[in-house]
């Protein structure tokens, strides 16, 4: 009954409709695959200041994702100098960040398109039914305020995607901008630990 009126939704806003379905669905894809590859990729200060032991020997602390591959550059380049460590951990640390917002990008432009092609449908479907009264003749009030409720259906459609994929982009560039201010603080404290060993 529920998927024969949404059938019924979908029939109503025209081709349109299918997009903003298909740029929903898209969303809901980029959404959860960031969600899990941060949970998997998240850095922790505290977990590098653990596993730092093992640059100079023995078994470090197992770390994951970002810290795990911060540590694996100060490790192969910690005997170089000082300049050549820094400049492969800035690398190493703008690196992760692209691995961040992957995606993130085409997520915002979902944000953005998926008002103006509700909006859209909704202007052709107006358009198509004022043309219709004109070529009909007699205008029916119950004609012109079922075919606005029907225009309307892709407006809806369109700000019902657009604001849940809004509200995730913020969320998730508010992580990417922590996870950034993490790894600079990681970082400080190789470079730091670096001009201890110096000393």
């Amino acid at each position: 009954m529920v998927f024969d009126q949404f059938l019924e939704y979908m029939h109503l806003g025209g081709s349109i409709m299918w997009i903003i379905l298909a740029l929903s669905i898209l969303a809901i894809t980029i959404v959860i695959e960031r969600i899990i590859f941060f949970a998997f990729s998240s850095a922790d200060l505290k977990s590098l200041k653990e596993a730092f032991a093992g640059i100079s020997g023995g078994e470090p602390p197992v770390v994951k994702g970002s810290v795990q591959r911060l540590l694996s550059v100060a490790r192969e380049c910690w005997d170089s100098s000082d300049e050549k460590l820094s400049l492969r951990l800035e690398g190493e640390v703008r690196g992760e960040l692209y691995r961040w917002e992957r995606n993130l990008p085409l997520l915002e432009i979902i944000t953005r398109v998926s008002p103006l092609l509700g909006l859209l449908g909704t202007v052709v479907a107006m358009v198509d039914m004022f043309g219709a009264m004109s070529i009909g003749g007699a205008i029916n009030a119950e004609e012109v305020t079922g075919g606005i409720w029907k225009a309307l259906l892709t407006t809806i459609a369109g700000l019902s995607v657009a604001i849940p994929a809004l509200i995730a982009h913020g969320i998730l560039i508010s992580a990417v901008s922590r996870e950034e201010a993490t790894l600079e603080q990681a970082v400080t404290f190789i470079l730091s630990k670096r001009e201890e060993k110096a000393l």
